[in-house]
């Protein structure tokens, strides 16, 4: 079939829209009327034979037939637009927008203390960081990337491995003023644990389990405090409501500065990687190598970093 180059164009019409979330922001970023977006999506309604654009006066949205074929030509226009850069002598330039899909945890305590130099890096890239419970749809939302620990689940997407955590139990020093430090992982029981809930299943994590050589117990906590976000279970914990689990990666700040006391430290707890997963495509955007190639630079150090300290802390207790 020959190549068309008006399909290619309202392709990209349709991929701004989306980007964007409303006809007037697809316009503005194409220097294009609005009247003219519409019409460019309505002529590759027509070429495809379906609706791909649910209108309203509030908001537009893809339908199910419209994120089948975003998800296909998305990466393909972005490995068209890296192609150019490349092919220009430009294989560098990081520039435009970055729009990430993150978890509060990565957020909070690991990125956001090294945003200021990210964009100073990159002075020709804004970044939108969105913080979600659950991946959703990454190619339908309009996101280059995501980060998210644990095993991704299988679909179209690439992942990418950056690191792998421990997790450790904590508590404040008022807490263990008031009520004591458990020296077993059975002691849990007795002790006042905060309760997250898992943001796939909705169902409460109870059961911690953990390892000392080959050795592994499992013990049922409880507590009078749930949460699903991560923040508010670190201020509760900081607040002495409790005992928590939390990734080592995160924490290792506060536990060094005497705000967190690290628990049952000889006895493992699970460990999580660290994926970045972005759309499947032969030619990865440069504002996504660049991304994933910061944040692998920073955290890697800051996780090898923890790991010393934990291994010194460790013999220094013998």
């Amino acid at each position: 079939m020959a190549f068309d180059g008006r399909v290619v164009s309202n392709v990209g019409v349709l991929a701004a829209v989306v980007e964007g979330g409303s006809f007037a922001r697809a316009a503005d970023a194409l220097g294009l009327s609005r009247s003219g977006v519409s019409r460019a999506v309505s002529r590759l309604e027509a070429r495809v034979g379906v609706r791909l654009l649910d209108r309203t006066t509030r908001a537009v949205a893809l339908t199910d037939e419209g994120r089948r074929l975003y998800s296909e030509v998305a990466p393909l226009l972005s490995g068209i637009e890296d192609a150019v850069t490349i092919t220009s002598g430009s294989s560098v330039a990081v520039r435009g927008r970055l729009r990430v899909n993150v978890d509060a945890f990565f957020s909070r305590l690991l990125f956001t203390p090294h945003v200021a130099e990210f964009l100073a890096l990159y002075p020709d890239l804004s970044l939108e960081l969105v913080a979600r419970d659950q991946l959703g749809d990454l190619v339908g939302e309009g996101f280059d990337i995501a980060m998210r620990f644990g095993t991704p689940p299988v679909s179209s997407l690439v992942g990418r491995k950056l690191l792998e955590t421990r997790t450790v139990t904590v508590a404040s020093p008022a807490y263990i003023e008031a009520h004591g430090a458990p020296t077993t992982p059975a002691e849990l029981a007795g002790h006042s644990c905060i309760l997250v809930r898992d943001s796939l299943t909705g169902q409460p994590i109870e059961d911690w389990q953990f390892r000392r050589g080959n050795e592994t117990v499992q013990v049922r906590t409880k507590g009078r405090l749930m949460v699903a976000e991560f923040g508010t279970m670190l201020g509760a914990c900081l607040q002495g409501v409790g005992i928590a689990r939390v990734k080592a990666i995160g924490v290792q700040p506060l536990i060094e500065q005497g705000a967190l006391v690290e628990l049952l430290g000889d006895w493992l707890g699970d460990s999580f990687p660290l994926y970045a997963l972005y759309p499947s495509g032969h030619l990865p955007a440069a504002k996504i190598r660049a991304f994933i190639d910061f944040v692998q630079a920073r955290l890697v150090r800051s996780d090898r970093a923890n790991e010393n300290a934990a291994i010194l802390g460790t013999a220094a207790s013998f």
